[in-house]
């Protein structure tokens, strides 16, 4: 079965530290496979070699096309603790396109079943985060239909993370927890989005990996929001509207 993929809002640049592309970069070379969306997320300050709030606050300077596509600007935010604390302000993710917010070991320590999955929950309830990132990476076990449940509930997206399916990877092994995640969406109808995860501009628009679990599990187009640019801006317009009324900083 052919996939049509349009978007890919999961990708690095040098600004992250462990990255190795530029904008212009990621996002000619995104236009070069047929994509119709790029979102640049970078790591949030917390990230070890992350960037400065700045960076963020400049986005402005980027247009809204590169090459004939859609810019989105974005982040890929660090989960700081089991509350759900995440490590940029709410004033600075208000000027976000959409955010991402992820697991990672720089910045919390692993976790057992339960402490993960509500530490996810309580992140999925947050009205700035459109996003989970890469939700299965063994280190972090979860309660799977919990958390599907939970995104379905607050209008948030689970990931199915490319560079997660790398053997060589830091998350490798949690191929079945992320079929798993893939069944369940599918089961409580909320659709999922892929991300590569580029840290290398020839891995934007890259879902190789995934392709044959999403074959597995039949999952049909219209669960899987890369396939429409609309569909994926409809959805998390409905979080952005929300977080435009959150209260405080």
């Amino acid at each position: 079965m052919m996939r049509k993929f349009k978007l890919d809002v999961h990708t690095h640049t040098v600004a992250s530290g462990h990255a190795y592309s530029t904008i212009d970069e990621n996002v000619r070379y995104g236009a070069q496979q047929g994509l119709e969306l790029v979102g640049i997320s970078d790591h949030a300050p917390k990230m070890p070699g992350g960037t400065h709030n700045f960076y963020f606050i400049n986005f402005r300077v980027i247009p809204e096309y590169l090459h004939g596509i859609r810019v989105l600007k974005g982040a890929e935010l660090n989960i700081l603790d089991t509350s759900g604390r995440l490590d940029l302000k709410k004033g600075l993710l208000r000027r976000l396109d959409y955010a991402i917010a992820s697991l990672h070991v720089p910045c919390i320590e692993p976790m057992d079943r339960d402490e993960s999955t509500q530490t996810l929950i309580n992140v999925i309830t947050n009205p700035f985060v459109n996003i989970i990132g890469h939700p299965c990476d063994p280190r972090y076990p979860l309660d799977i239909p919990a958390v599907v449940k939970a995104a379905r509930d607050n209008n948030t997206l689970l990931e199915i993370n490319n560079s997660s399916l790398d053997p060589r990877g830091s998350r490798a092994g949690g191929e079945g927890e992320i079929l798993e995640l893939i069944k369940e969406c599918k089961r409580q109808d909320l659709p999922v989005i892929l991300g590569s995860d580029a840290h290398f501009y020839t891995q934007v628009g890259g879902f190789d990996n995934i392709l044959p679990l999403l074959e597995e599990a039949e999952m049909p187009d219209e669960l899987i929001v890369n396939t429409s640019v609309k569909a994926f801006l409809d959805f998390i317009s409905i979080k952005n509207a929300l977080s435009r009324n959150a209260e405080g900083e």
